[in-house]
């Protein structure tokens, strides 16, 4: 590829692995002023078809992420991750500093207690299956594979875990039945859920969004507690710039840079 002038499209790395993220990608794709590829870390083994070229895995770190940014010729990088994905944003903050790159977080806002709610706060998974308490229930569990086996330290409780995918069977508590199923999940279908299973607790991520947030409705409506595990002290709230004004701001006044891709 020859040098990028300043008419070129704006070469843009959007992580993704959320609903705003493919909206985005969907709207950049429709736009000759952005050549966007999508980065997914792979955890989901059948991910959303992506409009845009799509990128799987990681990328070696910090370090292997900044030789990526330069090879690449990327100009922008949007962080559109899960709110708890905690280390690629952070591995973003770091390579894009050091590769001089605009980087701009997007988040969505976390869901916030409604009159009615019963909730428990809590900082993690350990603590999310102590507040369960001792006396067994059934318990739903919405809170992605990797915090399963926090679960196992609370034995006594029968749990529906709900996921994408098979989570690692070494990861369950015992007593535990998987549900895989992909949001957006409707306020009917979760009151049915909560009821047919019996269900006397949620624990949940607050991941906010309307994709998964309609089980919170449904326990309000069924008096049952939920175990909220908050955001990381490290995650802000979600970034008031809009991200399709700032990338247009950024092909518009940027200098011509010559970069010859994968140099």
């Amino acid at each position: 590829m020859g040098s990028l002038t300043r008419n070129a499209a704006l070469r843009v790395l959007l992580l993704g692995g959320t609903g705003e993220a493919s909206r985005l990608a969907a709207c950049l794709a429709r736009d000759d002023r952005f050549d966007t590829t999508l980065s997914l870390a792979g955890v989901t083994q059948s991910p959303m078809l992506s409009p845009v070229p799509c990128r799987i895995g990681g990328f070696g770190g910090t370090d292997g992420l900044c030789a990526w940014l330069r090879a690449e010729c990327i100009e922008a990088v949007i962080d559109a991750t899960h709110p708890y994905a905690q280390r690629i944003s952070a591995n973003a903050r770091y390579a894009t500093e050091a590769a001089g790159v605009p980087l701009l977080r997007i988040e969505r806002a976390p869901w916030r207690p409604q009159p009615g709610d019963r909730w428990t706060l809590v900082p993690d998974a350990d603590a999310a299956a102590a507040a369960i308490g001792p006396v067994p229930l059934r318990v739903l569990l919405t809170v992605g594979s990797k915090s399963l086996a926090a679960f196992r330290a609370a034995p006594q409780h029968h749990y529906v875990i709900r996921c994408i995918d098979p989570p690692d069977p070494s990861l369950l508590p015992p007593h535990a039945e998987l549900l895989l199923a992909r949001g957006p999940f409707a306020l009917a279908a979760e009151a049915a859920l909560l009821a047919n299973r019996h269900i006397a607790r949620l624990v949940s991520k607050n991941s906010g969004g309307d994709a998964t947030g309609a089980k919170l409705a449904a326990c309000r409506n069924a008096g049952i507690p939920v175990v909220m595990i908050d955001r990381p002290d490290s995650v802000s709230g979600a970034a008031p710039t809009d991200p399709l004004a700032w990338l247009l701001a950024l092909h518009r006044d940027r200098p011509p840079q010559p970069c010859e891709r994968g140099a």
